[in-house]
């Protein structure tokens, strides 16, 4: 890519999105382009197809996807298989129609199998049954590899995948209902550390930023607001605060800085070729690449980081009659490293980070 190149980042105001537009500009990428969701309906395909004709990207990084944790994935599974499908379809063989040299589609290790060896090479993908509470949204990402693999095939493009593990990071989503745990975490202990100090000014501040269920902090009573807070876990009683959380604690994740993740597509999309993602020419599979840590923390070490980080005093509860999920997701990054990328800030330092950015905003 040259920096003057024409990249269209699709999904450029969400977590991912946003970390890839900020690392390419401080790089010196000077022709980024992107569009909202009110400028531009992925999952219309004539709209898509008449903005790659407008436009015409050189390099296109889809980013764009309906995302969320467990209960969302449960609850929303029609929506979630439909809406990614519906975008990645759009994007990428607009993509291949408009002659684009290079693109990234970006995945998540929610694609291998729930009982798949730890850790997860890319080998592992559809060798066993997918977790259930996540499995409409994991086919979605399948399909968008095997999309790119096949047009790849084909066509001769230079479609590129690459799953990210657990990110976290800037503009992360911290909607209770929708979140995934660290950044669910995060606003439950920042919350949690309001109450202990009986600070509701910055309660209703955090409110009026993102309500939760309609609830805000400009007109909401107070028995309003902890009757909310209960419902989510955040629960004061006669002694200390408690934040709840789902499960044993024992299940463990690993986690990305969103801007390593960046870091990581940005060199994907300078430094590696499809060609460069098999070593079989005869049977070409699993050209996706993973990019993680290689580490992993257990979810009641992560929620006492967190703790600590915020400064919350009170009693983490772990609610073993809820569900623990996957009991581990650790992928093996040993692909991305023959390639030549290595990630570069820790879980404590990554933290700390996401909640001065949290409390700056």
């Amino acid at each position: 890519m040259k920096y003057t190149s024409k990249i269209y980042i699709a999904g450029h105001k969400g977590l991912v999105g946003s970390a890839l537009w900020k690392t390419l500009s401080n790089k010196g990428y000077t022709n980024l382009i992107g569009r909202t969701i009110e400028e531009l309906n992925l999952m219309d395909a004539e709209a898509v197809d008449q903005f790659f004709s407008d436009e015409q990207p050189e390099y296109v990084i889809l980013a764009a996807a309906k995302v969320g944790g467990i209960i969302a994935n449960n609850t929303y599974r029609g929506q979630f298989i439909y809406e990614n499908l519906m975008i990645q379809n759009n994007v990428i063989h607009a993509a291949y129609k408009h002659e684009v040299k290079k693109l990234l589609f970006l995945g998540s290790t929610c694609i291998y199998p729930k009982d798949a060896p730890q850790p997860m090479s890319e080998d592992c993908l559809l060798t066993s049954p997918l977790e259930y509470t996540n499995e409409p949204y994991a086919i979605a990402k399948i399909a968008g590899i095997k999309m790119c693999e096949s047009y790849n095939i084909q066509y001769d493009t230079n479609f590129i995948s690459v799953m990210p593990t657990n990110l976290y990071g800037p503009n992360d989503n911290f909607d209770l209902e929708k979140s995934h745990v660290l950044p669910a975490l995060v606003r439950k202990n920042h919350l949690g550390k309001c109450l202990e100090d009986d600070d509701w000014s910055s309660i209703k501040e955090d409110l009026n930023r993102n309500p939760i269920e309609g609830v805000d902090g400009s007109n909401s009573k107070k028995e309003e607001i902890l009757a909310i807070f209960n419902k989510y876990g955040i629960k004061k009683g006669l002694g200390k605060v408690q934040i709840e959380i789902w499960g044993t604690g024992l299940p463990m994740r690993e986690f990305l800085w969103s801007e390593d993740m960046a870091a990581a597509c940005v060199y994907t999309m300078e430094k590696v070729d499809f060609e460069d993602t098999y070593s079989n020419p005869q049977n070409i599979r699993n050209t996706h690449i993973n990019i993680g840590t290689g580490k992993e923390v257990s979810i009641r070490e992560l929620a006492e980081i967190i703790k600590e980080k915020v400064g919350f005093k009170g009693e983490l509860f772990f609610n073993t009659e809820k569900p623990d999920g996957t009991m581990r997701k650790l992928t093996d990054p040993t692909k991305v490293h023959d390639l030549g990328w290595h990630h570069e800030i820790e879980i404590e330092e990554g933290i700390e980070k996401m909640y001065n950015w949290y409390l700056s905003k």
